[in-house]
């Protein structure tokens, strides 16, 4: 069976990546304890003893508070990670995650051909990243929002962080006029898997079908969690003071949707139909 790296398998869109991995592939997760992408000789070493057919590119420093907080660690993680692998797998499929925070947020429902603009490190970082990933016409780039699921750690999704906060017994201050297009993580990893299935190169949107503000997203987990007390406060950007956040990255799928032998879900109506999934 040919060998797809999963970098980052130790975060949340990663491990998904792992558990739906198909029959046909080997899945190869690769977490910080196996190896430290930042080790240039490590890196190299292993890649050329593994010779992987497909690398999956998951790791990066993906908090937008951590990036804010030491920029040159986010470019190196994010930037010159992805410049290193994206060389050393130049002549095979090599998929790249990227973020809807590459735009400013002034108009929403953007699609690929859309100008980037970010506004914060983390996008600043991405935005970079793609540009090196997509001049290998081999490679693909998929950009996401924000996905929801269980990750290893239990700390990676915006599920849940907010799922412990309320267990902790905190009021969320979530904002009415910011929106995404929330996405289960199990789906992102089908469809990426069904986009590698159809070699699929160059850039896709891949996130929910479902335009939703954060105090939306909220109330339907809240909903999800009836035995959790959901303290929420709606707020808004207009009396926010901290880093630059863009009001409205929602993003228009219909050039993945079109290679997917399923819908992208709304996430309120996958809430709903999917009460045994773990979230």
């Amino acid at each position: 069976m040919p060998l797809a790296w999963i970098t980052g398998a130790g975060g949340l869109i990663g491990s998904y990546l792992e558990r739906t991995a198909p029959a046909r592939w080997r899945a190869r997760p690769l977490t910080r304890q196996i190896l430290d992408l930042t080790d240039k000789t490590a890196l190299e070493q292993l890649f050329r003893k593994d010779q992987p057919a497909l690398v999956l590119h998951c790791a990066a420093l993906s908090k937008s508070v951590a990036c804010e907080k030491d920029p040159p660690l986010a470019r190196e993680l994010n930037v010159e990670v992805t410049q290193r692998l994206a060389a050393l797998a130049a002549d095979i499929p090599f998929f790249f995650f990227s973020t809807d925070l590459v735009f400013d947020g002034k108009r929403g429902n953007y699609d690929e051909q859309a100008t980037v603009n970010p506004l914060c490190v983390y996008g600043h970082t991405k935005a970079e990243a793609e540009k090196i990933v997509l001049r290998n016409s081999r490679h693909t780039v998929i950009r996401t929002s924000l996905n929801a699921g269980l990750s290893p750690t239990r700390d990676r999704a915006f599920n849940e962080e907010m799922h412990a906060a309320w267990e902790a017994g905190r009021k969320l201050n979530l904002f009415v006029n910011e929106f995404r297009n929330p996405i289960p993580a199990i789906v992102t990893a089908r469809a990426v898997w069904e986009l590698v299935d159809k070699s699929a190169t160059g850039l896709f949107h891949l996130a929910g079908a479902e335009r939703l503000s954060r105090v939306d997203i909220g109330h339907a987990l809240a909903a999800r969690w009836p035995h959790l007390t959901a303290r929420i406060n709606a707020g808004s950007l207009k009396d926010y003071a901290g880093p630059p956040r863009s009001p409205d990255t929602s993003l228009k799928c219909a050039k993945a949707q079109a290679l997917l032998p399923f819908p992208l879900p709304h996430f309120t109506q996958w809430l709903r139909e999917n009460p045994d999934e773990p979230i």
